[in-house]
């Protein structure tokens, strides 16, 4: 929930076990003890979107075994293996960072990374504010990373199980040509457009295409998103990498951002959540500051993770 610095120090202080979000400067100033964070100042709050760069979104967990550990470029592939069997992992990754290029383009291939529970955000700042960076905060020794990832592993008690969820409103459009790519990576000039060689820079503009909307892959039966970032001298970049191999349409206009997250919302109990995150564009594009989506409240970030990266997403953990 949000709340203020001085009620977040407190339950520090208490010794309760904790994931926060908030800016850089506050998550700093935050005495150590038993919590990992990041840096955004969007939230969603179960009331609607907010921006604030005083309030800080707190989510208690209640389990007695876990662990703050961070990760580096070199070691982050570990992050999987070093999840408890029975639990859930929270990684938070630094916006831009050569960890997070890491994490997006090799975290499929982690070793565990599809056995264990493993989700998280990317850390970001507000785009309207100058001189900030994206941080990731350990709790335990009150390091903060511009270049880290850090994870908060956790144990859920015996008989309990955790499950990674995606609330994803974005489908692909049939009448879209298949766009592949013969590279990965979070940048591309050119393209497959149903097989012939393209400039996707130019195919683009030619088409009039809305990069408000992304592309969505064929990852053996399930969309998974890709947004775009922007398009500039001849290079189109992504928020998250694009891979040779996958088939990507680009995805169906939804009308109202918040309508749609209502709809895809209507008959899922939050029971038994315990951790959400949306994505900064469905924030942006869908005007959500203001309005509610549903009980989903959490972090706005910079890129979602539901053992990879995913992009205009939110994605939830339930524990039952």
């Amino acid at each position: 929930m949000l709340m203020s610095f001085e009620a977040a120090s407190k339950l520090i202080e208490d010794g309760k076990l904790l994931h926060i979000a908030g800016t850089e400067d506050l998550l700093k100033k935050l005495p150590k003890g038993k919590w990992a964070g990041g840096s955004t100042e969007y939230f969603m709050a179960k009331t609607g979107g907010i921006v604030s760069g005083e309030l800080l979104f707190v989510t208690e967990f209640p389990y007695e075994r876990f662990a703050v550990e961070s990760y580096t470029v070199s070691d982050i592939e570990k992050v999987a293996a070093d999840a408890f069997d029975n639990g859930f992992s929270i990684v938070i990754v630094p916006f831009d960072s050569a960890a997070h290029k890491e994490y997006a383009q090799r975290a499929a291939g982690f070793e565990g990374m599809f056995i264990k529970n493993i989700v998280g955000w990317v850390a970001g700042m507000n785009l309207r504010g100058p001189g900030q960076t994206p941080v990731t905060v350990n709790g335990l020794t009150g390091e903060a990373y511009t270049d880290r990832a850090v994870a908060l592993h956790l144990e859920t008690p015996s008989g309990k199980t955790a499950g990674i969820h995606i609330v994803n409103i974005f489908t692909p459009d049939e009448t879209s040509p298949v766009i592949e790519f013969s590279e990965d990576g979070f940048s591309v000039s050119h393209c497959l457009v149903d097989g012939k060689e393209t400039d996707f820079a130019a195919y683009i503009a030619q088409n009039g295409l809305d990069t408000k909307l992304p592309l969505v892959g064929d990852y053996s039966g399930n969309g998974v998103n890709t947004s775009f970032k922007s398009v500039e001298n001849g290079a189109v970049n992504f928020y998250a990498p694009v891979f040779n191999g996958v088939k990507y349409r680009m995805a169906k206009g939804v009308g109202d951002y918040a309508e749609a997250f209502q709809k895809q919302l209507a008959g899922i109990c939050d029971a038994n959540a315990v951790f959400s995150c949306n994505c900064i564009l469905n924030f942006l594009y869908g005007e959500l500051e203001g309005k509610s989506i549903g009980a989903f409240a959490g972090p706005i970030t910079f890129g979602e993770i539901a053992y990879q990266l995913v992009n205009q997403t939110l994605v939830y953990v339930t524990v039952a």
